[in-house]
C-alpha cells in the first residue's frame, strides 16, 4: 500500500496536520490503495512561499529550456503509463483502457505546450511619434493555483499546469482529495523530468482546508479551477474581492439533437458512447438527446441495443466496458437523481438499478440508465447528473429540438446528426454551447483546440490550445524613445 507526502519546495514532506487519508477502490471499497497527506493552511503557505522564491529564476529561463523539461515530462510519462493508469483506476475506478488513454493525452498535452515555448510572446506596433519603438509582450502572473477535480486526475492537471509553467509562472497544485495517489505520481514525473526545486508544488487536503487557503491567500495571482458550480462562484467572489484573475470550468447539461436525415446507426452509437464513457463522469457527456417524432421509436430501439452492448464492471478487467462510479457520495448522487425521475414521471427504458452481488463486490456500480418520456421541466433533464444516465426526448422539428436544447443555464458541449449541411450551420451558429460537434459525440478536446463553454459553465477564459496565453500572462506595453 502506498503513502505520499507533499511536494514542496522540491522535497516530500509531511504535512502539520500529523493525519492521513485513505484511499479505497471504488470497485471494492473494501480495499485500501494507500494514504495522503491531510494538508492545513500552514503547509499551504509554505508551498506558496516555495512557489514565489522560485518564481524569480523560472521566470527569467528562456521559455525554449521550460520547454524541453516539459518534453521530457511527456516522455517519463508515457514510459510510466501502465503504473500511472492502474494507480488512477483504482483510486476513481475509470476503466483501465480509459485512463491509459488519459495518461497517453497528458503527455500530448505536454508536447503541445513545450513547442509554445518557441512562439511569439509579443508583438512590434505602430506608433504615431516616429521616435518611438512601440511594442507588446507577454509577462508571467507569479504563484498560480491549480485546484482540479477527480474524474480525469491526469488530462485536468496537466491542461493546466502545462501552460502555466511554459509561461514562467510557478504553481501550487491542489487535486480532489480522492485521486491524491495519481497527483504524487505526475509529481513525481516533474521531478524526474528536472524541474526546478519550489517550480511545482503539490498539498493534498480538502478543499474547505486546503482550497479556501490558496484561494484567499494574498501572493496567489491567478486561480484556475475545475469542478462544481457552487464550490467556482464561491471561489470567483473570495477572487474578485482580493483581485485575483480566475478561471472557471464548470457543470454542463450537454444535449444531443438527432434529426430524420441522420445515420441513426452513428448516432445512436455516439450518443451512447457520450453517455457512459468513464461512466458519464464528464462534464462534456451527453445528458440529453431530442428525436424528431418520425423517426423517435426507430432510433429509441438502435439506443437500447447499444447500451445492451455495455458490460458493467471492475475497470481492470479487459472485458469490462464501463467501470464503477467514483465514490459512495457519487452513487448516492447517481442513484438519487434515477429515483427523482421516476417520481417525477419518467420512464426508465433501461436500467435504472444499482448493481450488487458477489460479482460487484460491494462496489459502487450502476447500471447504464435510459429515461423516456422526459420533458425539459424534469430534474434529470435540468440539472447536472454525472453519472451514466441519458434522458431521451421526443420533438415536433428540428426547430423545436433547438429551442428546448439551449433551454439550460449550461453551455458547455452540444452536438447535431444530420445530412442536411444548412442546418448544420445554424446549429453552429444558433447554438449556445462553447464547443460544437456535428455528427460527434459531445465529448473530446484536442490539446491545440480552445476548451471551454458558454453561461454557468465557465467564466469565459478558455483552456488548452492557444487561447491559454490569455489566462497565464498579463501583457505589457513598452515604448522606447529615441532622440537621435
Amino acid at each position: 500500500m502506498s503513502h505520499y507526502l507533499n511536494y514542496v519546495g522540491g522535497e516530500w514532506v509531511a504535512a502539520t496536520s500529523g493525519t492521513k487519508h485513505e484511499h479505497f477502490n471504488p470497485a471494492n471499497p473494501s480495499v485500501c490503495v494507500g494514504t495522503t497527506e491531510n494538508s492545513t493552511s500552514e503547509d499551504v503557505d509554505q508551498a506558496i512561499i516555495e512557489a514565489k522564491q522560485a518564481f524569480v529564476n523560472w521566470k527569467e529561463m528562456s521559455p525554449v529550456a521550460r520547454g524541453e523539461i516539459l518534453r521530457k515530462a511527456a516522455d517519463l510519462l508515457e514510459q510510466d503509463v501502465q503504473d500511472i493508469a492502474e494507480m488512477a483506476t483504482k483510486e476513481m475506478g475509470k476503466r483501465l483502457v480509459e485512463t491509459k488513454g488519459e495518461v497517453l493525452r497528458g503527455a500530448m498535452i505536454l508536447r503541445y505546450y513545450a513547442q509554445e515555448g518557441m512562439r511569439k510572446m509579443g508583438e512590434l506596433l505602430p506608433s504615431m511619434n516616429p521616435q518611438n519603438t512601440l511594442y507588446s509582450m507577454r509577462v508571467p502572473l507569479g504563484v498560480v493555483s491549480c485546484i482540479t477535480p477527480w474524474n480525469f486526475p491526469v488530462a485536468i492537471p496537466i491542461w493546466k499546469m502545462a501552460p502555466a509553467l511554459i509561461y514562467g509562472n510557478t504553481v501550487v497544485w491542489k487535486p480532489a482529495q480522492e485521486t491524491g495517489l495519481t497527483a504524487a505520481k505526475i509529481a513525481e514525473v516533474f521531478e524526474k523530468a528536472g524541474l526546478p526545486k519550489g517550480v511545482l508544488n503539490l498539498v493534498n487536503g480538502s478543499g474547505s482546508t486546503v482550497g479556501n487557503a490558496l484561494v484567499e491567500h494574498k501572493d496567489v495571482s491567478a486561480i484556475t479551477f475545475t469542478g462544481s458550480n457552487q464550490v467556482g462562484r464561491l471561489i470567483a467572489s473570495k477572487a474578485v474581492a482580493t483581485n485575483k484573475k480566475f478561471q472557471l470550468e464548470l457543470g454542463g447539461k450537454n444535449p444531443v439533437v438527432v434529426l430524420e436525415d441522420a445515420d441513426l446507426d452513428l448516432a445512436a452509437k455516439l450518443t451512447v458512447e457520450g453517455t457512459m464513457k468513464q461512466t458519464g463522469q464528464r462534464c462534456t457527456a451527453t445528458s440529453r438527446v431530442y428525436v424528431v417524432e418520425s423517426i423517435y421509436e426507430q432510433f429509441k430501439e438502435k439506443l437500447v441495443e447499444k447500451v445492451k452492448e455495455i458490460k458493467t464492471g471492475d475497470g481492470m478487467q479487459e472485458d469490462v466496458t464501463m467501470g464503477p462510479v467514483a465514490s459512495s457520495k457519487q452513487f448516492d448522487t447517481v442513484t438519487s437523481y434515477i429515483a427523482k425521475g421516476t417520481e417525477e414521471g419518467a420512464n426508465i427504458l433501461y436500467g435504472g438499478k444499482a448493481l450488487k452481488g458477489e460479482e460487484y463486490s460491494g462496489g459502487y456500480f450502476i447500471e447504464p440508465t435510459i429515461f423516456e418520456n422526459v420533458t425539459n421541466e424534469m430534474t434529470i433533464a435540468k440539472e447536472e447528473i454525472f453519472g451514466p444516465v441519458l434522458a431521451v426526448i421526443k420533438v415536433a422539428d428540428y426547430q423545436e429540438a433547438l429551442d428546448q436544447a439551449n433551454d439550460t443555464m449550461y453551455g458547455l458541449s452540444a452536438s447535431l446528426f444530420t445530412s442536411n449541411l444548412d442546418k448544420a450551420f445554424h446549429f453552429i451558429k444558433n447554438s449556445e454551447a462553447g464547443m460544437v460537434q456535428i455528427n460527434g459525440e459531445t465529448g473530446g478536446a484536442e490539446p491545440q483546440a480552445p476548451f471551454g463553454g458558454m453561461k454557468e459553465s465557465s467564466s469565459g477564459t478558455r483552456e488548452q490550445g492557444q487561447a491559454a496565453v490569455e489566462f497565464f500572462t498579463a501583457y505589457k506595453t513598452v515604448a522606447i524613445t529615441s532622440f537621435l
